[in-house]
């Protein structure tokens, strides 16, 4: 499977707010460079490109010296669901009063079993 990653629109940019390179994400997460990618490439993670250079992730998606709870799961729901990269990015950094927040605010805070569900429906 080769790495492909998405151009984002300037919207979704900035919905998302912070961002990190890989090279950090890797720094952070005490990883490679090429395992940082693999992250990637397993949809543990999603990463864009922002203008030119390397992807870079939500800095949402990583707590500590990880990866956040639920996140990769969520990740592998919305594909199932058709959601590409962007369009997942979006939905999951999308204010939702009924959560309340964002779905991402949610995994962080360790609902992320909510959030998977929300998103299964999002297939049907």
């Amino acid at each position: 499977m080769t790495l492909s990653v998405a151009q984002i629109d300037r919207e979704t940019d900035q919905l998302v707010g912070e961002w990190l390179t890989l090279t950090e994400v890797a720094r952070r997460l005490n990883l490679s460079a090429g395992r940082a990618k693999q992250l990637l490439k397993d949809r543990k993670l999603i990463g864009v490109r922002r203008g030119g250079g390397e992807p870079q992730v939500p800095a949402a998606f990583l707590a500590e010296a990880d990866v956040v709870k639920g996140l990769p799961g969520t990740l592998t729901v919305l594909l199932d669901a058709g959601y590409d990269d962007v369009e997942s990015l979006r939905w999951l950094f999308t204010p939702d009063d009924t959560l309340p927040g964002s779905p991402v605010d949610a995994i962080v805070a360790g609902r992320h079993t909510e959030v998977k569900r929300r998103a299964q429906a999002l297939g049907f």
